[in-house]
């Protein structure tokens, strides 16, 4: 969930300052003024019209927001904003991060713990529906302009306002309207989408389903998935095949999610919401996992020195249970390719997980031979995984993923401090990695 909270937090849209923006009173009348001008049978002929109707839209959806823009400093916004003065001021917390919210008349600005502005939410626009009427302004243009002389200033427009969208629909998801922040997020892709500009917004269209996903909308959320994989994209691990199966489970259809999913596994068969959600749909549906293994096959046929796909046969036969043969495979990775890590990682957290799960075990027995018995296997397993993670850390040039595999060595190596001077010489230098890094 962080990881996709993380890509949808990068789309914000920045605003700028800009000394000509318009009072909310001062763009009504503008809009008036255009809007008069559109309806005049002579000037309804000439793009000119629609433009200046579409700009002086945008000019209202703006006016609201004044000489405000995201990553401003009060004292900034102090100087520019005038005798602007909230009306209230409190301490919210949106996304897990503290913030300082002061309302206004007309919008609420939200600001970081330095004093930076870093969301600007209009509470009472000039106009509800100022973008949908500026794209409509720019089609009328599109369609009068015979020469297609104003293409460049209409994409442009239609540009704009797609960003527009998209920055609204991140401020409703951060603010918790998933159902309002997907109708937005789909508005900036259908004003992509519309002629002459024709863009295919990506971003906008995972983005909308992504958030009709998150409140249960499922049709609606099916046909942004649909149009996702319509157009090749499938997000970070193939990440739509994932969401698209879960909403197949869920209206009734899991044999098509199956389907889907295999589809996914194909194209990304590291992905571990892809995996799970085949190993789930196996063991649920009572079905044969050794499609699985079939379908790691074909693709070991078709790459065969690929050694991240032993790591996820490794992975297939860790949910299995089997961890023999996990084991086996993600040793095998390095057969394939010395310098792949991942096989080392993956055999290092297999054993570390099987120690954490001996543990808990022992602290709910209360017969002491079995306690000892059970305490044995844990230290057995723990200890097994040094050296997998001891060579994952040797080859990796990753420095990143050192730390973690450090980590990793620091708990293992204190916990057996008090057998000897190795393990607290271990113990200190992967301390010391954790606390200060690798350069």
């Amino acid at each position: 969930m962080k990881r996709i909270l993380i890509a949808l937090a990068v789309l914000l849209a920045v605003q700028v300052a800009d000394a000509q923006v318009k009072t909310p009173e001062a763009a009504k009348k503008a809009v008036e003024s255009a809007k008069a001008a559109a309806e005049n049978p002579k000037k309804a002929t000439k793009v000119a019209t629609w433009t200046k109707l579409a700009d002086s839209y945008l000019d209202a959806y703006n006016a609201p927001v004044g000489n405000a823009w995201v990553g401003a400093t009060k004292q900034e916004l102090a100087l520019l904003m005038g005798n602007e003065k909230p009306v209230s001021t409190e301490n919210v917390e949106l996304g897990g991060q503290p913030l300082v919210k002061e309302s206004y008349e007309n919008k609420d600005l939200y600001f970081n713990s330095n004093g930076q502005l870093v969301m600007i939410n209009v509470t009472k626009p000039v106009y509800e529906d100022a973008l949908a009427q500026a794209v409509a302004a720019y089609k009328k243009a599109y369609e009068v302009d015979v020469k297609k002389s104003k293409l460049k200033d209409i994409n442009a427009g239609l540009n704009s306002i797609a960003e527009k969208y998209l920055n609204d629909g991140m401020n409703s998801y951060q603010l918790g309207d998933l159902k309002g922040a997907s109708e937005l997020f789909g508005l900036a892709a259908e004003a992509a989408a519309t002629e002459p500009l024709c863009k295919v917004d990506t971003t906008s269209i995972y983005n909308a389903g992504f958030t009709a996903w998150m409140v249960q909308d499922y049709e609606r959320a099916k046909k942004f998935f649909e149009k996702c994989l319509d157009v090749k994209y499938y997000y970070e691990d193939g990440e739509v095949f994932a969401k698209l199966a879960d909403i197949y489970k869920n209206t009734g259809d899991p044999k098509k999610g199956m389907e889907v999913l295999e589809s996914g596994f194909v194209m990304f068969p590291q992905s571990q919401s892809i995996l799970i959600g085949l190993i789930n749909y196996y063991l649920e549906n009572n079905e044969n996992p050794d499609r699985l293994f079939e379908l790691i096959g074909m693709a070991k046929k078709n790459e065969p020195n690929n050694a991240s796909l032993y790591y996820v046969e490794g992975n297939i036969h860790k949910q299995l249970g089997n961890n023999d043969k996990a084991i086996e495979s993600y040793y095998k990775c390095v057969d394939i390719n010395p310098d792949y890590e991942f096989g080392f990682i993956g055999a290092g957290i297999l054993y570390y997980e099987l120690a954490v799960k001996l543990s808990e075990e022992a602290s709910n027995e209360y017969d002491d031979a079995k306690y000892m018995a059970l305490v044995e296997q844990f230290e057995k397993a723990l200890h097994d995984a040094i050296d997998p993670f001891e060579k994952a850390f040797a080859i990796s040039k990753d420095n990143s993923l050192k730390v973690n595999i450090a980590e990793y060595l620091k708990n293992i190596y204190y916990r057996f401090i008090s057998k000897g001077a190795d393990y607290e010489a271990g113990y200190k230098k992967y301390d010391e990695i954790v606390k200060n890094g690798l350069n």
